[in-house]
């Protein structure tokens, strides 16, 4: 047991093992997860330069940057797959245009590569796809690199494997934490749980990293945080609500992999709550087109009616926009239909939150997601229009096998929005949004105008401001964005001294976390938060001198730029 004289701050209602298993296609009634026996054992207590809890994308990239720089290193990860959106939300990247060439770290780019060597050394690709150096093994029109998650897990875990088996990193799968120890501003420990064994361990080292995809740390250590949307008085946003609204938090999804098989018929049995979804209609502002289960949604820039519309066997509309396996690109044979990836309007969960909510009530939310997403896939089995005016398209089936799962669906939900920290620095749509900048700067198109230098900028990023509707009961908010930087004052919470964020719960708000939020940015958000705490152990110092002292920063920045991550945009 730890000393009397530290407090443990428990943990109410985030850690539900159960939460996320599968419900039953037939289950009659959801039901709450039975909590984990603890274990009567002592906890064992394990240390190291750099405590990572959450092994997603941004837990990944500060393992690989810490273990690099000779850190040891432990990770844990609540799911048995790392990897985050990439994996355990099957979720393909999302990026910028120039993520082939400038648009990401150096080591981010790493890991595009190995996907694709990855296939070129495990899959019989064909002639031409085997000679395409930007080979895209789904073609989905998301992304560059739409390809299966087992594929991204196996690439994460080569990266990491000298790592690993020099004992560098630990990595601790299906362990959730549980309680914290703090002493003033400083975290000295945390407890995390086996979900399997109920045993408990107890991790200290000199820095914590959350790179949890909720920010689960941020309450267990009394670190200042702010959930959903802010208040236009505070930020000045011009998309910003006119009050505090901390339940307003973007949707969220339970992604679902589909194969289509001409001429089958795998038909699920009815989900239980599918007429409930079949005859939903979001409540949303501006209004949604009308059911949620349709071909319609708001297109997100306009707000108007729009059908994307999906033809499986063309492959065309929202069935090849996160296409994984384009069986074209392979040997015949390989596969017996292509393989889409369901992370659509469709089926974003609009109907309550994950953060901060009682155990209950998250399993609930999980299992209505879903439901959500099972009664979609029926829906476009047996009632989605045809082009040939029929209706239904039975060969539609669930791949289990590439997501990992029983029921085909995700591990774990893909979440959009968390908890983020009060930061030293806040990024706000006036730094960043393309409308809310040249207004700021009264600058008239066409003339240029560049999202706002950041002097301590720690990495880059590029995406349009993306906000999916939300449980607040706003539409899509979907504006352009220029090609940002990441400040340094971001990654520090203004009081906590040892804790960084390393995953969407940086120093961002409701607005910015929609450009803030995707795959390379969050990869750079963890390697710069590794690097620095290597640095800052080698030079016997804190993040928050670094920032301060424009010494220590200038090489601080010089460190990460020789180890690839790029601080500015090229300029045109």
């Amino acid at each position: 047991m730890l000393p009397t004289r530290r407090t443990f701050l428990k943990r109410s209602g985030l850690f539900i093992p159960a939460a996320l298993a599968a419900p039953s296609l037939t289950r009659a009634q959801p039901a709450a997860p039975a909590p984990t026996a603890k274990s009567s054992a002592p906890a064992r207590e394990l240390s190291a330069d750099l405590i990572i809890l959450g092994g997603s994308v941004g837990g990944c990239a500060a393992a690989l940057s810490a273990a690099r720089a000779g850190l040891r290193v432990i990770m844990t990860e609540e799911t048995d797959w790392i990897g985050g959106q990439l994996t355990s939300q099957a979720v393909p990247p999302d990026e910028n245009a120039l993520i082939e060439t400038v648009g990401g770290t150096r080591s981010y780019q790493a890991f595009r590569r190995g996907v694709r060597d990855y296939y070129a050394r495990h899959f019989p690709l064909t002639d031409a796809a085997r000679a395409n150096p930007a080979l895209n093994p789904g073609n989905g029109s998301v992304s560059k690199l739409c390809h299966e998650p087992r594929v991204a897990l196996a690439v994460l875990t080569e990266l990491l494997a000298p790592h690993v088996a020099s004992s560098r990193v630990q990595i601790l799968l299906r362990h959730t934490a549980v309680d914290a120890a703090v002493t003033g501003d400083r975290v000295e420990a945390v407890r995390v749980r086996n979900a399997e064994s109920g045993r408990e361990l107890i991790l200290r080292a000199p820095y914590f990293a959350d790179a949890t995809e909720l920010g689960d740390l941020l309450p267990l250590t009394k670190t200042e945080y702010v959930t959903g949307a802010e208040a236009q008085r505070d930020t000045g946003e011009p998309h910003a609500k006119p009050e505090y609204q901390p339940k307003n938090q973007q949707s969220f999804t339970c992604c679902f992999a589909m194969e289509y098989l001409a001429g089958e018929d795998h038909t699920i049995d009815r989900p239980r709550d599918y007429v409930f979804w079949r005859d939903h209609v979001p409540p949303l502002t501006p209004a949604w087109s009308g059911p949620l289960l349709s071909h319609y949604y708001s297109q997100p820039r306009t707000l108007k009616p729009f059908a994307m519309g999906m033809d499986p066997a063309k492959g065309t509309g929202l069935f090849k926009y996160r296409r994984i396996v384009d069986r074209t690109n392979f040997v015949p044979g390989t596969y017996a239909g292509d393989t889409t990836l369901v992370n659509w309007p469709q089926n974003d969960y609009m109907l309550g939150n994950l953060v901060d909510v009682p155990a209950a009530e998250f399993a609930l939310h999980v299992d209505r997601a879903k439901q959500l997403s099972l009664s979609l896939l029926y829906w476009m089995q047996t009632a989605a229009p045809r082009p040939d005016g029929g209706t239904g398209w039975p060969g539609l089936r669930l791949r289990p096998d590439i997501v990992g799962t029983e029921d085909g669906l995700a591990k774990y939900p893909y979440i959009r929005e968390s908890r983020r920290i009060k930061a030293e620095f806040t990024v706000t749509e006036l730094h960043v949004g393309a409308d809310a900048r040249r207004a700021a700067l009264n600058v008239a198109a066409p003339a240029p105008v560049h999202a706002e230098q950041f002097p301590d900028t720690v990495g880059i990023g590029s995406y349009a401001i993306d906000l999916h509707p939300s449980s607040g009961g706003d539409n899509y908010i979907d504006v352009p964005a220029l090609p940002f930087q990441i400040p340094l004052g971001a990654l520090l919470p203004r009081r906590m001294e040892n804790l960084l964020p390393a995953c969407k719960n940086l120093g961002v708000t409701h607005i910015t976390n929609g450009c803030y939020r995707l795959h390379p940015v969050e990869w750079n958000i963890g390697e710069s938060v590794g690097a620095l705490v290597a640095f800052c152990l080698a030079k016997k110092t804190s993040p928050r001198s670094v920032r301060a002292k424009p010494d220590l920063l200038r090489d601080f920045q010089s460190a990460l730029t020789a180890q690839g991550v790029r601080l500015a945009w090229e300029k045109k």
